[in-house]
Protein backbone atom coordinates (compact mmCIF):
# COMPACT_ATOMS: atom_id res chain seq x y z
CA UNK A 1 0.00 0.00 0.00
CA UNK A 2 1.44 3.42 -1.33
CA UNK A 3 0.61 6.63 1.15
CA UNK A 4 1.37 10.27 -0.56
CA UNK A 5 1.51 12.73 1.34
CA UNK A 6 1.12 16.38 -0.14
CA UNK A 7 1.48 20.19 2.22
CA UNK A 8 1.15 23.40 0.35
CA UNK A 9 1.18 25.78 3.30
CA UNK A 10 3.70 28.61 3.19
CA UNK A 11 3.92 29.09 6.76
CA UNK A 12 6.55 26.32 7.12
CA UNK A 13 6.78 24.83 11.04
CA UNK A 14 3.83 27.01 12.52
CA UNK A 15 1.57 25.63 10.04
CA UNK A 16 -2.05 24.19 11.11
CA UNK A 17 -2.45 22.25 7.75
CA UNK A 18 0.61 20.79 7.94
CA UNK A 19 0.06 19.85 11.85
CA UNK A 20 -3.55 18.17 11.00
CA UNK A 21 -1.96 16.60 7.75
CA UNK A 22 0.84 15.03 10.41
CA UNK A 23 -1.48 13.39 12.20
CA UNK A 24 -3.75 12.44 9.89
CA UNK A 25 -0.64 10.88 7.63
CA UNK A 26 0.83 9.76 11.05
CA UNK A 27 -2.40 7.78 12.37
CA UNK A 28 -2.44 5.76 8.57
CA UNK A 29 1.17 4.91 8.93
CA UNK A 30 0.13 3.42 12.37
CA UNK A 31 -2.35 1.43 11.57
CA UNK A 32 -0.68 0.30 8.05
CA UNK A 33 2.84 -0.75 9.37
CA UNK A 34 4.19 -1.88 6.20
CA UNK A 35 2.85 1.46 4.29
CA UNK A 36 5.01 2.90 1.16
CA UNK A 37 5.44 6.86 2.11
CA UNK A 38 6.38 9.23 -0.25
CA UNK A 39 6.24 13.49 1.18
CA UNK A 40 6.38 16.26 -1.07
CA UNK A 41 6.23 19.99 0.39
CA UNK A 42 4.94 22.33 -2.38
CA UNK A 43 5.79 25.47 -0.90
CA UNK A 44 9.76 24.15 -0.17
CA UNK A 45 9.59 23.05 -3.56
CA UNK A 46 6.84 24.73 -5.49
CA UNK A 47 5.79 23.79 -9.49
CA UNK A 48 5.78 25.85 -12.11
CA UNK A 49 2.42 26.77 -13.58
CA UNK A 50 1.31 24.42 -15.92
CA UNK A 51 2.78 23.97 -19.68
CA UNK A 52 1.57 22.50 -22.39
CA UNK A 53 4.69 19.89 -22.34
CA UNK A 54 3.57 18.54 -19.05
CA UNK A 55 -0.17 17.82 -20.59
CA UNK A 56 1.43 15.96 -23.88
CA UNK A 57 3.64 13.55 -21.94
CA UNK A 58 1.67 12.32 -19.16
CA UNK A 59 4.43 9.42 -18.69
CA UNK A 60 7.03 11.74 -17.87
CA UNK A 61 5.13 14.00 -15.57
CA UNK A 62 6.26 12.45 -12.57
CA UNK A 63 3.59 14.01 -10.02
CA UNK A 64 0.90 11.93 -12.05
CA UNK A 65 2.49 9.10 -11.80
CA UNK A 66 2.67 9.25 -8.01
CA UNK A 67 -0.34 10.38 -7.87
CA UNK A 68 -1.86 7.20 -9.70
CA UNK A 69 0.65 4.67 -7.71
CA UNK A 70 -0.78 5.81 -4.32
CA UNK A 71 -3.82 4.36 -2.37
CA UNK A 72 -4.04 7.22 -0.42
CA UNK A 73 -3.39 10.90 -1.07
CA UNK A 74 -3.39 13.15 2.46
CA UNK A 75 -3.19 16.71 1.61
CA UNK A 76 -2.83 19.80 4.20
CA UNK A 77 -4.00 23.16 2.63
CA UNK A 78 -4.34 26.28 3.82
CA UNK A 79 -7.24 29.10 2.62
CA UNK A 80 -5.72 31.67 1.00
CA UNK A 81 -7.93 35.00 -0.33
CA UNK A 82 -10.94 32.24 -0.26
CA UNK A 83 -9.78 29.08 -1.83
CA UNK A 84 -6.35 26.94 -2.17
CA UNK A 85 -2.85 27.71 -2.35
CA UNK A 86 -1.43 28.22 -5.73
CA UNK A 87 1.09 25.89 -5.29
CA UNK A 88 -1.74 23.26 -4.36
CA UNK A 89 -3.37 24.59 -7.99
CA UNK A 90 -0.26 23.55 -9.81
CA UNK A 91 0.32 20.26 -8.42
CA UNK A 92 -3.33 19.55 -9.17
CA UNK A 93 -2.82 20.68 -12.56
CA UNK A 94 -0.41 18.12 -13.20
CA UNK A 95 -2.91 15.24 -11.89
CA UNK A 96 -6.32 16.44 -13.68
CA UNK A 97 -4.74 14.86 -17.32
CA UNK A 98 -7.37 13.64 -19.70
CA UNK A 99 -7.25 10.20 -20.34
CA UNK A 100 -5.10 9.50 -17.14
CA UNK A 101 -7.56 10.28 -14.47
CA UNK A 102 -10.69 11.57 -16.45
CA UNK A 103 -12.19 11.22 -20.10
CA UNK A 104 -14.68 12.50 -21.85
CA UNK A 105 -17.43 9.88 -23.60
CA UNK A 106 -21.01 10.31 -25.05
CA UNK A 107 -22.54 11.55 -21.48
CA UNK A 108 -20.16 13.43 -20.33
CA UNK A 109 -17.12 13.33 -18.02
CA UNK A 110 -15.79 10.14 -16.82
CA UNK A 111 -13.28 9.67 -13.62
CA UNK A 112 -10.66 7.34 -13.79
CA UNK A 113 -8.71 7.62 -10.38
CA UNK A 114 -11.55 6.24 -8.49
CA UNK A 115 -10.60 4.00 -6.07
CA UNK A 116 -8.44 6.01 -3.67
CA UNK A 117 -8.97 7.56 -0.92
CA UNK A 118 -7.87 11.34 -0.50
CA UNK A 119 -8.28 13.41 3.20
CA UNK A 120 -7.62 17.01 3.30
CA UNK A 121 -6.58 18.48 6.10
CA UNK A 122 -8.33 21.97 5.25
CA UNK A 123 -7.31 24.82 7.63
CA UNK A 124 -9.40 28.26 7.73
CA UNK A 125 -8.49 31.43 9.74
CA UNK A 126 -12.26 32.69 9.71
CA UNK A 127 -15.57 30.39 10.10
CA UNK A 128 -16.36 29.71 6.02
CA UNK A 129 -18.28 26.38 6.97
CA UNK A 130 -21.73 25.76 6.27
CA UNK A 131 -24.38 28.06 7.70
CA UNK A 132 -21.63 30.41 8.86
CA UNK A 133 -22.39 34.32 7.26
CA UNK A 134 -19.27 33.48 5.18
CA UNK A 135 -20.40 30.33 4.26
CA UNK A 136 -20.43 32.01 0.04
CA UNK A 137 -16.63 32.80 0.17
CA UNK A 138 -15.53 29.51 0.86
CA UNK A 139 -13.78 28.39 -2.55
CA UNK A 140 -11.09 25.65 -0.89
CA UNK A 141 -13.41 22.32 0.30
CA UNK A 142 -15.97 23.33 -3.17
CA UNK A 143 -13.03 23.41 -5.34
CA UNK A 144 -11.51 20.38 -3.68
CA UNK A 145 -14.57 18.60 -3.57
CA UNK A 146 -15.77 19.15 -7.31
CA UNK A 147 -11.66 18.60 -8.49
CA UNK A 148 -11.70 15.39 -6.91
CA UNK A 149 -15.15 14.35 -7.83
CA UNK A 150 -14.60 15.38 -11.53
CA UNK A 151 -11.76 12.30 -11.35
CA UNK A 152 -13.82 10.01 -9.50
CA UNK A 153 -12.70 10.62 -5.85
CA UNK A 154 -15.03 11.51 -2.75
CA UNK A 155 -12.54 13.22 -0.54
CA UNK A 156 -12.48 13.54 2.93
CA UNK A 157 -11.70 16.72 4.67
CA UNK A 158 -10.43 17.20 8.75
CA UNK A 159 -11.20 21.26 8.58
CA UNK A 160 -9.66 23.65 11.61
CA UNK A 161 -11.52 26.90 11.23
CA UNK A 162 -11.42 30.16 13.38
CA UNK A 163 -7.74 30.20 13.59
CA UNK A 164 -7.22 33.80 13.41
CA UNK A 165 -9.92 34.82 15.67
CA UNK A 166 -8.07 34.45 19.09
CA UNK A 167 -5.90 32.23 21.42
CA UNK A 168 -9.06 30.35 22.62
CA UNK A 169 -10.78 29.65 18.76
CA UNK A 170 -7.32 28.84 17.66
CA UNK A 171 -6.43 26.23 20.62
CA UNK A 172 -10.37 24.67 20.20
CA UNK A 173 -10.36 24.29 15.92
CA UNK A 174 -7.22 23.06 16.44
CA UNK A 175 -7.96 20.48 19.36
CA UNK A 176 -10.86 19.36 17.53
CA UNK A 177 -9.26 19.12 13.83
CA UNK A 178 -6.54 16.65 15.79
CA UNK A 179 -8.99 14.75 17.77
CA UNK A 180 -11.02 13.81 14.10
CA UNK A 181 -7.34 13.20 12.32
CA UNK A 182 -6.37 10.78 15.32
CA UNK A 183 -9.59 9.30 15.04
CA UNK A 184 -9.89 8.29 11.32
CA UNK A 185 -10.20 4.97 10.06
CA UNK A 186 -6.97 3.76 8.96
CA UNK A 187 -8.02 2.06 6.16
CA UNK A 188 -6.85 2.61 2.88
CA UNK A 189 -10.45 3.51 1.22
CA UNK A 190 -13.16 5.07 3.24
CA UNK A 191 -15.42 3.37 5.68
Amino acid sequence: MKLLHIDSSINGPVSASRAVSAAIAERLQAENPGIEAAYHDLAAQPLPHLTLDVLGDPAANAHLQAFLAADIVVIGAGFYNFSIPSQLKAWLDRILIGGQTFSYGPEGPKGLAGGKRVIVALTRGGLYGEGSPAASLEHGETYLKAVFGFIGVTPEFVVAEGLAMGDEARVAGMAAALDAARSLSGAALAA
